[in-house]
């Protein structure tokens, strides 16, 4: 790979100025959004959550539905056992037949007033979850809208932002290339770490950039005279002075409205 081209330390403070604004922009962009996709993708999830429910609930009652019938069923064969058992009284030989029969009826009856009882029993399930299905239906239905203007939100702003997002995310990886690895390095570990992801600050009033420290004005000078890189005793920012900030602004402002 060919050796990078030295360059001055005034050249770096520029290069990682630039650097700066232009993710700074990115960061702007960035909090246009805010918290819209994670709302988006919270809504998403809320709503398959619904939606499944719905399914269960479903499936509970088709399930419901087959019980009943099941136990319909069983009243039937039982009241054709009845008659039948009925009819073989009717032939019997001796009381022990006779008695044999009437419990095996007893037994039949018994069968039919138990199911008679699970069908009571289920039907006022069905009328309950009817009533959770309704409240889920319409509680789906009042997410989705939400959803749906959410995302409508979110989709406006990408289609205004994301074509300067993503070629800022280009030049940002552009200029990270045309700095050093180990300044490179610092400043995303300075950006990790500080308030607004400002790692590279101009001195104002006498101060860092967002600092109540004021700095000794030989510092200052030193600063000014851009022959090494100083860093914040107080936030570890890397400072560069005012004119240099102001010089890079206006060059930078250029490149983003052609963006």
């Amino acid at each position: 790979m060919a050796k990078k081209k030295e360059i001055t330390v005034e050249e770096r403070l520029r290069a990682l100025y630039d650097l700066q604004l232009i993710d700074s922009r990115i960061d702007e962009i960035r909090n246009v959004r805010g918290e819209l996709p994670l709302e988006v993708r919270d809504l998403e999830d809320e709503v398959a959550g619904l939606q499944t429910r719905l399914e269960k609930l479903d499936g509970s009652l088709e399930s419901l539905d087959s019980e009943i019938s099941a136990k319909k069923n069983l009243i039937e064969e039982a009241k054709a056992l009845i008659k039948k058992y009925s009819e073989q009284q009717k032939n019997v030989r001796n009381n022990r037949e006779f008695n044999s029969l009437t419990k095996e009826v007893e037994f039949q009856e018994l069968e039919i007033q138990l199911a008679e009882k699970h069908i009571k029993e289920f039907k006022v399930q069905i009328e309950q979850k009817k009533e959770v299905i309704s409240e889920t239906k319409e509680k789906l239905t009042e997410r989705e809208d939400h959803l749906k203007h959410k995302k409508n939100e979110l989709d406006a702003i990408l289609a205004e932002t994301e074509k300067e997002e993503q070629a800022l995310i280009k030049k940002s990886q552009d200029y990270q290339q045309e700095i050093e690895e180990r300044l490179v390095k610092a400043y995303t570990r300075i950006r990790t770490n500080v308030k607004n992801g400002l790692a590279v600050v101009a001195i104002e009033r006498g101060a860092s950039g967002g600092s109540f420290f004021t700095i000794p004005p030989q510092v200052q000078m030193e600063i000014a005279s851009r022959k090494r890189i100083i860093t914040d005793e107080h936030s570890g920012r890397i400072l560069v002075d005012a004119e240099l900030a102001e010089e890079q602004k206006q060059k930078m402002h250029k490149m983003f409205a052609k963006l």
